[in-house]
Formats: structure tokens, sequence, C-alpha cells
């Protein structure tokens, strides 16, 4: 198992079957750093393209279709003192005619205080002066190369993981996502500083990390959609549009999981996720929406 140091020179705004930036092995780990979703990095220096640049793709050796790809998020934290979002809410959260008398929607800044974990508005109006929100960092875009050499933009999301948006993919938490292609090709970027449920606004807190995560290949194990675990919580996550669509997918891979792994049988778990699942909204902005299935492992036989 190696610690790989790794300086990105190249981005992509797709994740797909691009030329591998470097080989890993089961359990190695990575240092890196992501640009923002504008390609600004660390320095504030634009270095790519805007539209959620991608470090990577990583290979992982020994990785095929019909594998499990498990990233363990080690770290993941700011490494700039600012941040930037979008204004107001995106139109098709709100009632057409509401929406219709939007304002003009503009870039706001945010300053980012990394030793405090604190970010706040760059010039508040007196009405949010005192709002000080504690960072909750996180990865709004990863996955894996889709099958059948698409490249498919960072701009959506999809069984390959993609631009999902959800802030419950934080440092402690291992994604799995299923391989689709030769060495799985592992994208990451679109660093978030915090953001709400739904990326409502279509940002969080734009912002570069300095990451690390450590990968293990799951052999010859079959999911469909990516999963989660937290310390407290199994969760599974469905990208599509229209809502209802992802959460089936969501839900159905938890039953799945439930399944296969906890020797539960449908009716059985279908009994447990009645009364005690979680949904999280991950993303109601992007192309395909983001739902998220959730379930407490204390439930768990």
């Amino acid at each position: 198992m190696a610690v790989h140091h790794f300086v990105p020179e190249i981005y992509y705004n797709t994740i797909g079957s691009h030329e591998p930036v470097l080989r890993i092995r089961d359990g190695d780990s990575i240092v890196t750093t992501t640009v923002d979703a504008w390609g600004v990095d660390h320095k504030g220096d634009t270095v790519t393209k805007r539209g959620n640049p991608m470090t990577g793709p990583f290979y992982v050796e020994g990785a095929e279709p019909g594998d499990v790809l498990a990233i363990r998020l080690d770290h993941m934290y700011p490494n700039r003192n600012w941040g930037f979002t979008s204004k107001v809410i995106a139109p098709n959260v709100l009632d057409a005619d509401f929406a219709a008398q939007l304002p003009k929607n503009e870039t706001i800044y945010w300053k980012v205080d990394i030793e405090k974990g604190i970010a706040q508005l760059a010039d508040p109006t007196p009405r949010l002066a005192h709002l000080k929100l504690p960072l909750a960092p996180f990865m709004g875009c990863f996955g894996v190369a889709p099958s059948r050499g698409q490249a498919i933009s960072t701009a959506t999301s999809g069984e390959y993981g993609g631009n999902m948006d959800y802030r419950g993919f934080v440092t402690g938490v291992t994604a799995y996502f299923p391989v689709f292609v030769e060495g799985a090709l592992l994208h990451v970027g679109d660093g978030h500083a915090l953001q709400g449920d739904g990326e409502i606004v279509g940002t969080g807190i734009e912002i570069s990390l300095d990451i690390r995560f450590t990968v293990n290949l799951i052999k010859g194990k079959t999911i469909r959609w990516p999963r989660g675990e937290s310390g407290s919580h199994l969760f599974t996550v469905g990208n599509a549009r229209p809502l209802d669509q992802a959460v089936q997918h969501a839900t159905t891979e938890m039953l799945f999981w439930l399944k296969e792994d906890h020797s539960l049988d449908i009716a059985e778990a279908s009994t447990l996720l009645g009364q005690c699942v979680e949904y999280d909204l991950g993303n109601i902005f992007d192309p395909a929406y983001t739902m998220v299935c959730k379930l407490n492992k204390a439930l768990l036989p």
C-alpha cells in the first residue's frame, strides 16, 4: 500500500475513459488537490476552463467491469480563503408565477476562515451581517468512467456517480461505485466549502480543496448505483430526472443491499425501511436530480 502525492497538470470537464494520469493499486492512497467549478486553483489562478473540472482519472490496477471501487474520503478541506455562490434560488425549485419575480442572478463571494472553520459573506447586507456558517467540505462531483466509452459532462450524474452534489460525502465516509471499464478510472473534483440540501441556488460555496482518499477494490461484487457508508448510516444514491425516478433508483439499491449483504428478505427490508428510512435531497438543480436513501446502521440485524 503506497501513498501517492499527485500534482495535477490537466483537468477534464467530462467523466470518461480518458488517458489515466496515475496508476494505483488496491489499498493505495492519493494526496492531491482539486480546482473549483470555475477552474480556479488555491492561488486564485484560472488553470483550466469552467464546468466542474476533474482531477484524474486514476487507473486502479485489477479493476474490471463487475467489480466495485470503494473510496474512503480521508481528508477534504478548503485550501484558500474565499469561495463563491449564485445569488438567487433556481427557478425550477419555485412556483412558476413566483419564479418570474426573481431578481437578476449574480455571483456573490464568501470569506472562508480555514483556521476557524467558518464562512461568511464578503459583502453582506445588514440583515445577513450576523451570518457565520461552519464549514462542511465535500466534493460535489466524483465517480468512475461510465460504460461503452462514454464521456459524460460533469454537469450531470448517473450510475457512475458524477455531479451528485450530495453534502453527505464528507471526510470519513466511504463511497462505493460500480466499475464499468478496465481500471475504473476515478475522477474527483467540484469542491464545496458547504452547501444546503438540493444545491437550490445551483452552487454550494464553490472552492478548491486539498484532499486525500484511499481506494479499495472489491472483486466480483455487483452494485447498480453509488452507495456510501458513514459511521452511523448506510446510504444509496439515485441520479435521474424526474425526481421520483431518482427516489426509485436509490430505494431499489437499498433493498438490494439489505437483501444481499444483510440477509433480509424483501418483506423484512420493506418493513424496516417503511418506518425507518431517511431521504436526503442531494441535487435538484442539475440535468439529473439526486436523491439519497439512508438507513441507520444501529437498526441492522
